[in-house]
This record gives C-alpha cells, structure tokens and sequence, in this order.
C-alpha cells in the first residue's frame, strides 16, 4: 500500500465510502469521529447488527444497559443516541475521565455513565441491568466456562446479553491454524470460535437460553474497508499499522475462515 499522509480525504469523501445500506444508522455518524475513536473492526456497524437481535425490550427507551469493553464509548453513545437507553459504559483501558468528555462532546452525558473495570471485577448489583452488550471484547474474556453464569447475574430474570465477535466459520481441525492463514496467526487468535461453538459454549453454562448465534454474511468485506479505510485515515500510528497487516490477512483468507459471529442469550 503506498504511503498515504494520515487523514487527508475529506468527510464527504469518507461519508461516501464508508456509506453501507446493511448500516443505515451508522451511516449519520461523522465519519472522521468514528475513525479516530475505533480500536478494531467497526464497532457501530457490528452493533448495529447486534442491536435487532436483542429485541425491543432489550433496547426501549429509558433500559439500563452495561457496555463492556466499551472501548472508546462509541458504542455507548450509540444504544444513548439511538435507543435513548441508560448506558454504562465499562472498560478497562481507558480511563473514565478521556471518555466522560468524549461522551459530554457528543451530548449524551446525561445517559451514559463511564466507568473503570475488570471484566472479572465488576462492581455492579445483581439483577441491574435490562441489557449487556458486548462489541469485539467478549472473546478476550468470556471463552472460560465459568465466566457467562458470573456476568449474567447483573441482568434482571429475562434480561438479554448480546456480543459480537470476530470469528471462524468452522473449528480448525488439530492444533494447528488454518494454513493460509499461518503466516498472520497469532496466539490470541485462539479466542476466534465459530458461531456453533459459541453456541454450543453459552448452553452448556446453564444461563441463558441462546436465541441466536449466527454468522455475518460477507463480514469479511465490511472488515477489510475498514481496514482499508483506517490504515489511511487514522492518525494513530499504532493503529495505520495494525489495519494494514489485518487487513493482508482478511484479503488473503477472502472470507474462507474469517468474520464475525452474533449471539443473544436470555437470562434463565
């Protein structure tokens, strides 16, 4: 890829490239915000995704729902805007000051909470939450067999949790990668299952009866614009380098192996 000065296209050419019909919501977000706060695929296309199969209970206006692993918080700012839900927005990396003014900037302070926590540490009652979504986060945390009972006390009985992750379509055979895939594998690539593994995983805890687990079609596509896009227009460093190798590998596999997965899970 030739070396491209970082955030050069303007907003209306960014606007029209990264216009998708799958995301119509996504699409009225300024388009510059979006890049200079993501941290991986995104996130408010993949929430966007999510946000249907969790149901209009999950998500009415004035519902309680914890966002964990909000990152940057705008996934927060987005069930805020979009669904005038009640959001706390949970993470570990960033600090809750850095994204209590990003959530003041964007007009939503007065529904989105930030706060500082460990995914195994989370200082909230039981039965708190009408709603947990989770956007490209669970799958560093919520693979232990133990972690889904422990999380989904926090919803009230009935209480749904949705993620999104990135994903396999299929379980690879042995101990070994897929082998077009080995030259980009990572050891944390290991937490990628597919949707009937996740499925298979949230049953088994006995917590939540599973109403979806289902795989993005052509996820694949929409991950590698985005790479495209940010390995151009970030103007962080770390992160320009990050899309350009991901985004070798995503063009590479062509969607074989790679994409997203979407569960929902009621609380039982």
């Amino acid at each position: 890829m030739p070396d491209i000065t970082p955030g050069t296209s303007t907003n209306e050419d960014l606007a029209k490239r990264l216009n998708h019909a799958r995301y119509p919501r996504s699409n009225s977000y300024d388009p510059r915000w979006v890049i200079e706060n993501q941290m991986g695929p995104n996130a408010l296309w993949l929430l966007e995704w999510l946000s249907p199969a969790l149901g209009l209970d999950a998500l009415r206006p004035g519902a309680r729902v914890l966002d964990l692993g909000c990152g940057r918080a705008m996934t927060s700012v987005f069930l805020a805007r979009e669904y005038d839900a009640q959001v706390t927005a949970a993470d570990l990396w960033i600090k809750p000051d850095d994204n209590a003014r990003r959530i003041a900037e964007a007009g939503f302070a007065d529904r989105v909470l930030p706060v500082h926590a460990e995914a195994h540490d989370l200082p909230f009652a039981e039965g708190g939450f009408d709603a947990i979504v989770s956007i490209d986060a669970y799958q560093y945390f919520g693979t232990n067999d133990l972690y889904l009972p422990t999380l989904t006390r926090l919803l009230k009985p009935g209480g749904r949790i949705g993620v999104v992750v990135p994903a396999l379509r299929q379980e690879p055979g042995g101990c070994e990668p897929p082998e077009h895939l080995q030259p980009w594998w990572e050891p944390d690539f290991w937490c990628f299952h597919s949707a009937e593994w996740w499925r298979r995983h949230w049953t088994r805890s006995g917590a939540v009866e599973v109403e979806a687990a289902d795989w993005l079609d052509d996820g694949w596509r929409d991950w590698l614009l985005w790479c495209e896009v940010i390995a151009e227009e970030s103007p962080e460093e770390f992160h320009r380098t990050m899309a350009r190798r991901v985004g070798e590998m995503v063009r590479h596999d062509e969607g074989r192996a790679l994409g997203f997965v979407r569960l929902v899970g009621r609380r039982i």
